[in-house]
């Protein structure tokens, strides 16, 4: 469980950036309210993950899961730049996840 945790944090890690470039871009109240919500649940989620997993490990998972999801949000949503070398180096730090849980 405390895996589907982490990566469940990771992902509304993700969320709360997204939700809180659109706030700063859109002013809208609600928007403030999902971007809390979300690092609400990313923070409960790396809390109970932390409860089993060692927490060097689960950081970086953690936060590589929201880098990660950060910039291919950007990409896909906010018109960032989709460089392949971008890719390149998500790809890379999707990979030092996987490994640091085949390691864990």
């Amino acid at each position: 469980m405390a895996w589907i945790y982490l990566v469940l944090a990771g992902l509304s890690e993700m969320l709360g950036v997204t939700f809180m470039n659109w706030a700063l871009h859109q002013r809208k109240w609600w928007l403030w309210g999902l971007m809390i919500l979300a690092f609400t649940l990313s923070f409960g989620g790396l809390e109970l993950a932390l409860q089993t997993l060692p927490m060097g490990t689960a950081y970086a998972i953690w936060t590589g899961i929201g880098a990660a999801g950060g910039v291919l949000t950007g990409m896909l949503f906010f018109g960032e730049s989709k460089d392949w070398r971008k890719l390149v180096w998500v790809v890379v730090i999707l990979t030092a996840v996987m490994g640091l849980k085949l390691i864990s």
